[in-house]
């Protein structure tokens, strides 16, 4: 019986140490490399829509953005409408709808998260909304920017853990149409920029090692630079603790700055799109290459 007993403590111990050999092949702190990609304004309707139903929906995507999401371990997207079978269109000028199953397209073709604090997610109403989250999740990716209440849709995003904890803050920093705030209620995060700041700085507090990353929606559309509050705001929050600012709305590629030694992408401009001058066609889709000490990156400039 206590030969047996060896034996198999023996093969646990092996199974043991084969398991943390592992892990830190996986994990070699020293040397591993998480990389996140984002992109800007992604619209499943109107113009293409048309495309998709004429011509597949393979035909939206580009091999140029493919081959950086294919090196990535994280893609971020902004979804500029909701993917619903509702049709419950709120009162406005401009009302989106996707058809649900081609987010699984997005999924194939390597989006991990989708950012759904912007204008749009809520253009089918607050069910749209979460039935646009749930499908979301359905098709395997998560939705940053939304919860049940407001309070949980500005909790920040826990994108990756190692090698050391990546955040994303994504929040909407323009008046809704026709779409009340209710802050019990399921929403997009509306959060303000001085309760963002006193966020910052507590995550920061709590974790000096983080990447924290934030992402507005935000600007004046079809134009080529930010307003000077932009500016003013975007060195706030580096100075509260973010590492970057991505950004999107305008339906244009903005100024790229550096300051203090962070990346503000004041908007990426359109990545899926149905926009067609110049000043529409032109995207970023910034790649973060994140290791234990570093954070390196790399622009993808792409017309569309």
């Amino acid at each position: 019986m206590m030969r047996y007993c060896g034996f198999w403590c023996f093969v646990l111990a092996m199974l043991l140490f084969l398991q943390r050999g592992q892990a830190q092949a996986r994990y070699p702190y020293e040397d591993d490399t998480l990389t996140v990609a984002f992109t800007g304004d992604i619209l499943l309707d109107r113009g293409v829509r048309r495309q998709i139903e004429n011509h597949g929906i393979e035909s939206i995507f580009d091999e140029r953005a493919d081959s950086v999401f294919r090196s990535s371990d994280i893609v971020v997207g902004n979804l500029e409408c909701p993917a619903t079978t509702l049709h419950t269109p709120m009162m406005k000028r401009f009302v989106f709808r996707a058809e649900p199953e081609w987010l699984e397209a997005l999924r194939s073709h390597g989006f991990t998260h989708l950012n759904l604090a912007n204008n749009h997610s809520v253009d089918q109403g607050r069910r749209g909304l979460v039935d646009t989250w749930h499908n979301v999740e359905q098709y395997g990716m998560v939705p940053v920017g939304v919860s049940n209440t407001m309070a949980e849709a500005a909790q920040p995003v826990l994108l990756a853990e190692y090698p050391r904890k990546v955040w994303l803050i994504a929040s909407l920093q323009m008046p809704l149409e026709h779409f009340p705030y209710l802050p019990e209620a399921p929403s997009v995060n509306q959060e303000s920029i001085d309760s963002m700041l006193v966020r910052l700085r507590a995550l920061r507090k709590k974790d000096s090692t983080a990447v924290i990353i934030v992402s507005l929606h935000w600007g004046e559309e079809h134009t080529l630079e930010p307003t000077p509050m932009q500016r003013n705001i975007a060195r706030r929050l580096i100075d509260a603790g973010a590492d970057a600012l991505i950004c999107h709305h305008t339906h244009t590629l903005q100024n790229i700055e550096q300051y203090n030694g962070k990346y503000i992408y004041y908007s990426l401009g359109n990545f899926i799109f149905d926009q067609d001058r110049d000043i529409n066609r032109r995207t970023c889709v910034p790649q973060l290459k994140i290791t234990r000490d570093s954070i390196q990156v790399e622009n993808y400039f792409i017309t569309i």
